[in-house]
């Protein structure tokens, strides 16, 4: 379902000017719910969530808490510098998660949009084909050059039918521009 005004979880709205899909925190706890639904119903567990930074740390939170899974990581991508600008390619940034526990498991990536799908398409070659930087001696340094494989799925709340990748689990699928409750607001700043 498109909206076309801004909703708040106190029941006001106001008229946008430009069409959005806007996602309220209510909406957002049942659609988080629902992914865990289709996750389960699939028959492939997660022994960890992986959130892709920033967008998907708080759906991965939710999602990991609905299936009851408790390991969680953290893999922070860089792409999207502004509402439709981006960088030229999605860039991993440090620091780097800790992948020594990886061999063996099942690992659910967690965003909040594939839009161009270039960022979960990275991160998702990079853990299924590539592997992640890992620790093979396991003195905690990562050795240059080794990785590790994992058996992998991606879940995201929204899918836009221009993503290059399609993700394992989809809430919702919308051609508009998302607005999400966790960054509806601009940063806060001194001056507030």
């Amino acid at each position: 379902m498109s909206e076309t005004t801004r909703a708040f979880d106190d029941g006001a709205s106001t008229t946008e000017e430009q069409e959005r899909e806007v996602l309220g925190w209510a909406q957002f706890g049942e659609a988080a719910r629902e992914l865990a639904r289709e996750v389960v119903r699939s028959g492939w567990m997660p022994d960890l969530v992986i959130a892709v930074a920033r967008g998907g740390l708080v759906p991965a939170g939710a999602v990991a808490y609905a299936l009851g899974t408790k390991a969680m990581g953290t893999l922070n991508v860089e792409f999207y510098t502004g509402v439709a600008e981006t960088l030229p390619e999605p860039v991993v940034l440090p620091p780097l998660m800790d992948t020594s526990e990886l061999p063996g498991k099942r690992v659910l990536v967690v965003d909040d949009v594939a839009d161009s799908g270039r960022t979960l398409a990275l991160v998702m070659d990079l853990i299924r084909t590539r592997g992640l930087p890992a620790d093979v001696d396991g003195d905690g340094a990562v050795t240059t050059g080794e990785t590790v494989a994992v058996d992998a799925r991606s879940a995201v709340v929204y899918a836009k039918p221009r993503s290059v990748i399609e993700p394992d689990y989809v809430w919702r699928r919308t051609d508009l521009w998302i607005t999400f409750p966790w960054s509806a607001q601009p940063p806060v700043t001194a001056e507030e």
